[in-house]
């Protein structure tokens, strides 16, 4: 009888111990397949592209911890193009072949934004299929890379002969102006314009994993330069530069 008892108690035992292993083995591939809700993420990293109004694309990476249950704070960076809004194609009469440029524009853009921000929870997901919604502001460095445009310069229609020149609106119009110069034309005399931008974004988080990112984010953002930014020949140039802009981010969460 003793030793069935015993028998039992090693049996109960080891059964037990498969559980509790089992049980673990469980919550871990919970964890690793991000199906755990009950857990705080302590660190984020996603990529985003976005459209914006002033019409191009653009990038943006952005990495997060974790400060409170309801608070992350964030370093983001981003770079995209940047037009202005009466910028219009032409087409020169010079001849066949000609190549279209933009009449009046006097540099091309491409601006760079590091900054640091935080980012809120307004509401939790419950479940796979709810949405967390989020509100973030950041304030950070503008880094606005000027490159003069250049053109293809001819004389006359007749004339079959082309010079790269940098555009100047006091010589050249619709008369010589053939077509755009190859993009890489006076990249040694890209300007840098610094200033400084701040940002508002409202974002709805939707991956069905809990360690996964996929969002929707909307804002907008100021760009403000301590000087004017030369654009346009023949329109006011400014220092300051309002943005809307729509952006999907995707990437991951972890401990």
């Amino acid at each position: 009888m003793p030793n069935k008892i015993v028998f039992c108690s090693i049996f109960l035992s080891i059964l037990s111990f498969a559980a509790l292993a089992q049980k673990g083995e469980d919550n871990e591939t919970r964890l690793q397949k991000g199906e755990d809700l009950n857990v705080i993420y302590r660190n984020e990293a996603s990529f985003g592209v976005f459209a914006h109004s002033e019409g191009g694309l653009g990038i943006s990476y952005r990495r997060g911890r974790q400060v409170t249950v309801e608070h992350k704070r964030m370093f983001e960076i981003e770079t995209q193009n940047f037009k202005h809004p009466k910028e219009v194609k032409s087409v020169s009469s010079l001849g066949q072949g000609a190549k279209g440029y933009v009449y009046g524009k006097l540099n091309s853009f491409l601006i760079f934004r590091p900054g640091l921000g935080y980012q809120n929870r307004l509401y939790q997901k419950t479940d796979k299929k709810s949405v967390e919604i989020r509100y973030a502001y950041f304030l950070g460095a503008t880094i606005n890379l000027a490159k003069p445009v250049y053109l293809e310069i001819r004389n006359s229609q007749n004339d079959q002969t082309s010079t790269i020149e940098r555009y100047d609106p006091a010589l050249h119009n619709q008369t010589n102006i053939y077509g755009k110069a190859p993009f890489l034309s006076g990249i040694e005399n890209t300007t840098i314009y610094p200033g400084g931008y701040a940002r508002f974004a409202l974002s709805a988080e939707y991956s069905n994993r809990y360690n996964g990112v996929k969002a929707i984010e909307t804002g907008a953002l100021v760009d403000i330069y301590p000087q004017v930014i030369p654009m346009m020949a023949y329109n006011e140039n400014q220092q300051v530069f309002v943005e809307l802009y729509l952006k999907i981010m995707f990437g991951k969460k972890w401990f």
